[in-house]
């Protein structure tokens, strides 16, 4: 098994972010530090992360967040701020499927299964991911049509994202917008682009998983068949 694939197996991290934890000399195979990605680990091979031994969790968990803003979606912050482990239990552990950032909130999918993650995260899928969006300021429907065709962020041009516009008062736009990628602040970015400022960002679904009574904060067990949903998509 490839090394970065191993550290998600062991509910370690994602995928991505296991190749960042290698990269960072923080991975020892057989006591020699690997910062080579391309290692594949057998059955006899023992692995460690900061010199913690690590093995290949069996016992998945799924849970749904619905994460406030004020957190951010990481094991631990230099900065001192709450992440989103603070809302969860204390004896998992588990990594978050994608990101909202500081300032966002909604639906976070929180797991130890890393195949999962890398199915539901990575651009080559197209996941569904549906936002209630909230601007400062009216949006005229020549920059929705700009969005729609998708725009170039990052020298990146993003997927057509499906907008649909709930209310477009001077003083105040409200929409829902579905993206297919999920880049870093990819929605803000967007907005950006044609001089928008978002002002409030939720996630309300992923695929067609909502949050449904999950009030914010809270988190609950995803249930059998919801996990299955996910792994069909």
């Amino acid at each position: 098994m490839r090394i970065n694939k191993f550290l998600a197996t062991c509910g370690i991290a994602s995928r991505r972010k296991a190749e960042e934890i290698i990269l960072s000399s923080r991975v020892k195979v057989n006591g020699i530090v690997c910062n080579n990605l391309a290692t594949d680990i057998t059955e006899n091979d023992i692995v460690s992360v900061d010199d913690k031994k690590i093995k290949i969790e069996n016992n998945k968990v799924y849970f749904m967040l619905n994460k406030p803003k004020g957190y951010i979606c990481s094991a631990k912050d230099d900065k001192g701020r709450k992440t989103i482990l603070d809302l969860l239990p204390k004896n998992q552990r588990v990594f978050p499927v994608g990101r909202l950032d500081y300032d966002s909130e909604g639906l976070l999918i929180v797991t130890n299964d890393g195949d999962l993650t890398y199915k539901l995260t990575h651009p080559k899928n197209g996941i569904n991911k549906t936002y209630y969006v909230v601007l400062e300021s009216q949006i005229s429907s020549r920059e929705v049509e700009t969005l729609k065709k998708g725009v170039i962020i990052d020298g990146h041009k993003l997927q057509r994202p499906t907008i649909n516009i709930i209310s477009n008062q001077p003083s105040k736009a409200e929409l829902t917008i579905i993206i297919h990628e999920g880049r870093n602040r990819e929605i803000r970015k967007m907005f950006e682009s044609i001089g928008k400022n978002v002002i409030f960002l939720k996630r309300t679904k992923i695929a067609d998983l909502g949050l449904g009574k999950l009030q914010r904060g809270k988190y609950r067990e995803l249930t059998k068949k919801e996990v299955e949903y996910l792994k069909s998509l």
